[in-house]
């Protein structure tokens, strides 16, 4: 007697990628919840990130309005205003709350505008070697050599004060350190013996730059990418300080702004001044810890402590 079994179906290409990159995740994490310090600025950043999201639960919607302030301006912390009032009366930590998204958005897509260059013109640069990757590299170079800060604030000062133009601002200018990694990195990758197989087998430029370049510098993309979220919460929160931002928002920046305007520091009520600034240092820190943590899973050799 003869019994049958239902073949089981071997899995196809797109199975086995998919499966590939399911193992690749888990041993990233494998590794990374080995670093202690990549898992607190991790932790840190969830409760920011969960923070922001739940604001208009946390606080209210109606706690950034100056005409509804609940207490008296310039109140010092009490168990009503745990961290006091600002010039108008509104509770600090509510304001404290509000800015979080503010400045998270700021920086995760003013990262990603940066990145998103600086990916792109590493890229070409090093796989069109000629003169185009020399002009733009020149190009590159200039603006690296410009104070980021100073080119900033004259873009933010020619458009319209809004999120975007500091988006815009920070972005347009955050670019050119990740465009020299990618292009060093892509010329790494382009030395390799499996770039001229795939050129001689018909491989066209963009197959080339698309299926063997840019996996292989994504992980270096990933890594600073971490690293320019932190630089751009701090950009933020210096041309808002110093009056680039938008006014109609409530941002850590722009709370500094407004307790230097009120005159906190001369009338010594660091109640203003201190709750924000204490946030950009820790949301700055977090997100530079764990960039460095996802370095030293990425590339082994940098020997990050654990």
């Amino acid at each position: 007697m003869t019994t049958t079994t239902d073949a089981v179906p071997a899995p196809g290409p797109g199975g086995h990628a998919r499966a590939r990159r399911r193992q690749a995740v888990a041993r990233f994490w494998l590794q990374y919840r080995g670093h202690r310090a990549g898992l607190a600025g991790l932790t840190v950043l969830a409760l920011i990130a969960v923070t922001a999201l739940a604001a208009p639960w946390l606080v209210g919607a109606d706690s950034q309005s100056v005409t509804a302030a609940p207490g008296r301006a310039l109140e010092a912390p009490s168990a009503a205003f745990p961290l006091g009032t600002d010039q108008f009366g509104r509770s600090l930590l509510a304001l404290l709350v509000w800015g979080t998204r503010v400045s998270l958005t700021v920086g995760l897509l003013a990262a990603f505008l940066s990145v998103a260059i600086g990916t792109l013109v590493g890229v070409t640069a090093g796989h069109f070697k000629g003169w185009y990757g020399n002009v733009v590299m020149r190009i590159t170079d200039w603006f690296l050599v410009m104070p980021t800060l100073v080119l900033a604030i004259a873009l933010a000062t020619v458009l319209s004060r809004s999120v975007w133009t500091t988006i815009l601002a920070i972005g347009v200018t955050t670019w050119p350190t990740t465009a020299r990694l990618v292009r060093a990195q892509t010329l790494s990758v382009e030395a390799r013996p499996y770039i001229e197989r795939s050129r001689a087998l018909g491989g066209g430029h963009r197959h080339i730059m698309s299926r063997h370049v840019l996996p292989n510098v994504m992980p270096l993309v990933l890594a600073q990418t971490t690293l320019v979220i932190s630089t751009a919460i701090l950009t933020e929160a210096t041309l808002a300080f110093l009056g680039l931002g938008d006014p109609t928002i409530v941002s850590w920046g722009g709370l500094l702004q407004d307790a230097r305007e009120a005159g906190a520091v001369s009338s010594g009520n660091w109640w203003y001044l201190a709750p924000p600034g204490l946030a950009i240092a820790v949301v700055a820190l977090a997100f530079t810890l764990c960039g460095r943590t996802v370095e030293s899973v990425l590339n082994p050799k940098l020997g990050v402590s654990r």
